[in-house]
């Protein structure tokens, strides 16, 4: 796909709708413009709170993906509490406990 666009005042320049619509550019969004061999690259940037950041590690992430896939696969556990949840655990890692774990049926 390739569209003309003209530079106007103060270096300016309207991206066509056609382009908006097939990369979901919406107002505000930001664009980083990188030149490579001569050529502009525009690339589509989402930014994120500083304080949400720790979620898109690739680590975070990974481990999403682990969860997600323990989730469709049945490897879950429900509990009646936190004690419980806690128990099971200490179980798991060979801990002795002295509550029994209350499990959910």
């Amino acid at each position: 796909m390739s569209e003309l666009i003209q530079v106007r005042k103060k270096a300016q320049v309207t991206l066509p709708q056609s382009v908006r619509e097939r990369l979901g550019i919406v107002e505000g969004d930001y664009l980083d413009a990188q030149v490579r061999d001569g050529e502009l690259v525009l690339k589509v940037k989402k930014l994120i709170d500083k304080e949400q950041a720790w979620f898109w590690t690739e680590r975070w992430q990974r481990g999403e993906r682990e969860a997600e896939e323990d989730i469709r696969a049945g490897r879950v556990h429900q509990f009646e509490d936190a004690e419980a949840a806690i128990s099971y655990l200490h179980g798991r890692a060979g801990k002795t406990s002295t509550k029994s774990p209350r499990r959910k049926a």
